[in-house]
This record gives structure tokens, C-alpha cells and sequence, in this order.
């Protein structure tokens, strides 16, 4: 057997031996030769461990190592490894803010800002009224001033940076006072203890996990004490026998006690929910109303902006923010300031900014709507040859908001549901994970199901084309 596997190793072609292929030498000039060369050293190192691995006589006579089956793998091969990693995936898992398949998607007019700043120069950091060099902050700190009404603000590459930053600056070599109901774990493993130990603030815990008083806090303090800390628990609920202490209540405290008071906001909202149907989730211009300090936000969550982390409260504090080593390593660059001025922007009107970004959109989404996509998908999916193959209805279910921002919303949906006749769901599930592009749903109860809340309406003909695409006895 041994001499066998030798004899077919010895028929495994040179790489310069397929670099001459015909097949091989038509994309030459299509794509670099380097990528090609290493498609053709990956193709005969699968053979070769096809070969080795190769166990019974009649095992080795199944393994093709023909000159046109080579040729299509390495084909193949070169297509795959020319095409970009990041693609667009189309969302129709019911998950608003999908931290696997990147948070928020962005308004059409935020995404028309980015590409003109981005293909071109800007006037980043050179103030054009002036002719002189200028602050890549002052224009986004004059709208985020406008909008939530505070003193100053800042924006940084995301909301964990704007915590570490905002720690290190206010709090140097003190103690930070934290509630143990409020040292919270989010996706990444981002621990509030983790991060301030990156920091030169000192974890101050009080309280117990369930209920912590105003007491607590007011015991805490002492000559070391530098900052106060509220943490918002937007990723959990706690419920029962618990215990939490106002913002209100630690403003004042920390204003008797000359101690500033910082609130980790998280997920950013900026708009009343309530209005909408939804569960109450705490607004940033409420925080500064209340008279925090500082308050800190995600701008790719409830916000529905690029990734980043906003700062905004006294402009004392933030001044010492700005002066902090950390600022420059996580500074924000010319794409994300363009995107988060756009969709900014957009907030001096609450209408068009719930009619616009994405995130607000599918938040507020009411069932005549969702109705309406549905039967519309349904339609043109029923008119396809595929349809024999499943049972396809329109169901009521729930979607989910997602990154962590209001744990106990569900929101009533509608959702196309196809069951398969012949079909495993599974097979189903990865038919549509592997098109181009990538449509994600879910499976239930032997089910696939495309949640229209997420589903944007341009996305339809390629659902609808992936449908069509799938086969009897396909597995």
C-alpha cells in the first residue's frame, strides 16, 4: 500500500507544471501571481494529504489528479481567495442590533456622507473660516451640544474606550465608587472591573449584588474617593427583593461631597421609546438634565450610528478627557466623525430620524407594516418553481432588539416561514448561508424563517432568487 501512495505522490504535478495549464494561464492576468501561486500549492497539498490519508487500494484509484480537475480546483481556489472577507449579509434573523453581523446598519444619507469623505480630502482637521489648522471634534461636539444639551462632548472609537478614557482622566490614582449590582459583563468579555484596573482608578465596591442604598455610597466616601459611577444595566434585569439608587439621588450626594458622578449609559439612546410602544430605556439628555457629569454611550446601538463612543457633560471634565494620554490611541478617524455627524444630524428631527436610520425604523416598526412585507415576500415567493417543494406561510412572532439594549422587549413580528417537503431545514439553513450574498434567518420547529422586522425591502429579489435556487434531495 505504502509503494501504492508513493507511486500517486509521484504523479502529483510540479507547481511550475500547473502554472502552464491553459486554464491557469487565461487569469494571469486577472489576478496577482502570487495569490495564484499559492491557490496551486494549496490544491496539490490537499491531494497530497488526499493520498497519505488515503486508506484501501480501490480508495487511492477514486482520487483524480487529471489535469482538468486540478485546473477547476485551483480555479475555484483563486476565486474564493480573491474575494473581500467583510461582505454584506442580508438580516433576516428578527435581531435589530446583531453584533455578529455588525450592529446598526446605516442610513442611506449617513452612507453617502462617508463615501464622499472618504474617496477624497476633508477638512478633518483645518478650519476653513479660519485657514488655519483646526479640532476633527468641534464640529461634532457643536451638534451633540445641540442635541443632548450638554455642556461639552467627545467621540471616541467606542464605548468602552470612552469608559477607560473617561476613568483614567477623572479619577487618577482614586477611588471609583461602584455598585456590585453594577459590575456587569457584556459581549467581548467587557468587564467594568477589567477595564478599570487598565486604568490608574481604583475599584471602590459597595452594596451587595441585589440592593444597594444611598448609604452605601455616602460611607464609601472618603479623602481618596475621586469619582461616582452608575453603570446602566442594560443587558439584564434584575427582579425581586432589589435595590437601586437614583441618578438623582447620587447627583446630589456627589454635589454635597464636591465628588463628580459618571454614568456608563450603554447603549445610547437618544429618543423616548415609550412613544413608540416600547419599554422605558434612559435617555442621554435625561442623564444630563439630572445633572450628571459625564455620561457615556455606544453610537452603533439604540443610537444607529458607526461604531463609536460618545462622551458628553461638563465641559470641565471633559477638558481633562481630551488632555488624557488614552484620547489619541482611541481617537476616532475621518470615515466614523462622517458617519456619526450624519446620523447625528438627522436627531434635529425626531420624524425623519425614526423614518431614516434603520435601527429606529425596525424598532418602531407597526404590525401594518410588517403585514404588508410579509405578504408581498410571500407572493413573489409563491410564484417561484421552489415553492412545490416547501409549505410556505405567514406567521406572527417576536423579534428582538439586540447588543444588549432592552433584554426584555419582544416585539411582535410577522415572519415567512417555509418548511421543507423533502428537504432537511438544515440543508435549507446552509443554502442560504452560502449564497451570495449571505441570508441569514432562522430555524424553528423545522422551519426556516425570514423575520421581516430586519428584511429590507430591496433585499427581496435576491431572497427570492436564493429560494428559487434550491433543489429537490438537496443536502
Amino acid at each position: 500500500m505504502q509503494d501504492k501512495k508513493q507511486k500517486f505522490l509521484r504523479n502529483l504535478p510540479s507547481v511550475e507544471e500547473l502554472c502552464q495549464l491553459e486554464e491557469i494561464k487565461e487569469i494571469s492576468d486577472k489576478h496577482p501571481r502570487s495569490l495564484i501561486l499559492g491557490s496551486i500549492k494549496r490544491v496539490i497539498d490537499a491531494k497530497r494529504t488526499e493520498i497519505l490519508e488515503g486508506g484501501k487500494d480501490s480508495n487511492l484509484k477514486q482520487i483524480d489528479l487529471s489535469s482538468k480537475t486540478l485546473a477547476e480546483l485551483i480555479l475555484e481556489d483563486v476565486e474564493l481567495s480573491s474575494r473581500f472577507c467583510l461582505i454584506r449579509v442580508i438580516n433576516a434573523t428578527g435581531v435589530i442590533v446583531h453584533t455578529n453581523i455588525g450592529r446598526s446598519s446605516l442610513a442611506d444619507e449617513v452612507v453617502e456622507h462617508i463615501s464622499s469623505v472618504a474617496g477624497s480630502y476633508s477638512n478633518l482637521e483645518y478650519n476653513l473660516a479660519l485657514g488655519k489648522r483646526g479640532s476633527r471634534s468641534d464640529n461634532i461636539v457643536a451638534i451633540l451640544r445641540e442635541i443632548i444639551g450638554a455642556e461639552s462632548a467627545l467621540v471616541v472609537n467606542n464605548n468602552a474606550a470612552a469608559v477607560l478614557v473617561s476613568l483614567d482622566a477623572l479619577s487618577p490614582g482614586k477611588e471609583v465608587i461602584v455598585s456590585r449590582g453594577e459590575l456587569v459583563e457584556i459581549g467581548g468579555s467587557f468587564r467594568i472591573p477589567d477595564i478599570m484596573r487598565k486604568t490608574s482608578a481604583i475599584l471602590r465596591e459597595v452594596g451587595t449584588t441585589n440592593k444597594t442604598h444611598l448609604d452605601d455610597y455616602a460611607s464609601a466616601i472618603n479623602e481618596n474617593t475621586g469619582l461616582i459611577l452608575k453603570v446602566h444595566k442594560s443587558n439584564f434585569k434584575m427582579m425581586g427583593f432589589t435595590k437601586d439608587v437614583s441618578l438623582e439621588e447620587l447627583v446630589k450626594l456627589g454635589k454635597e461631597k464636591n465628588i463628580p458622578v459618571m454614568e456608563d449609559l450603554g447603549s445610547g439612546n437618544l429618543i423616548d421609546l415609550k412613544k413608540y410602544g416600547l419599554q422605558d430605556e434612559p435617555t442621554a439628555q435625561e442623564s444630563i438634565r439630572k445633572g450628571v457629569d459625564v455620561v457615556t454611550f455606544s453610537g452603533d446601538k439604540l443610537l444607529g450610528g458607526p461604531q463609536a463612543g460618545i462622551i458628553v457633560g461638563k465641559e470641565s471634565c471633559i477638558n481633562l478627557i481630551k488632555k488624557n494620554p488614552f484620547h489619541r490611541a482611541v481617537r476616532i478617524d475621518k470615515m466614523t466623525l462622517a458617519g456619526m455627524e450624519a446620523t447625528l444630524s438627522l436627531y434635529r428631527d425626531e420624524e425623519k430620524a425614526v423614518s431614516a436610520i434603520p435601527t429606529l425604523r425596525m424598532l418602531t416598526m407597526q404590525a401594518e407594516e410588517l403585514e404588508r412585507r410579509a405578504e408581498k415576500l410571500f407572493k413573489e415567493m409563491k410564484k417561484t418553481e421552489a415553492a412545490s417543494l416547501f409549505d410556505i406561510e405567514i406567521q406572527k412572532s417576536t423579534s428582538e432588539v439586540g447588543g444588549g439594549a432592552l433584554p426584555l422587549e419582544e416585539l411582535p413580528t410577522r415572519v415567512v416561514s417555509i418548511k421543507p417537503k423533502s428537504l432537511s431545514v438544515d440543508s435549507v439553513e446552509r443554502h442560504f448561508r452560502s449564497n451570495d450574498p449571505p441570508i441569514l434567518g432562522r430555524i424553528h420547529k423545522d422551519q426556516f424563517l425570514f423575520d421581516l422586522r430586519t428584511v429590507d425591502e430591496r433585499d427581496y429579489q435576491d431572497i427570492v432568487q436564493a429560494f428559487n435556487g434550491l433543489k429537490p434531495h438537496q443536502e
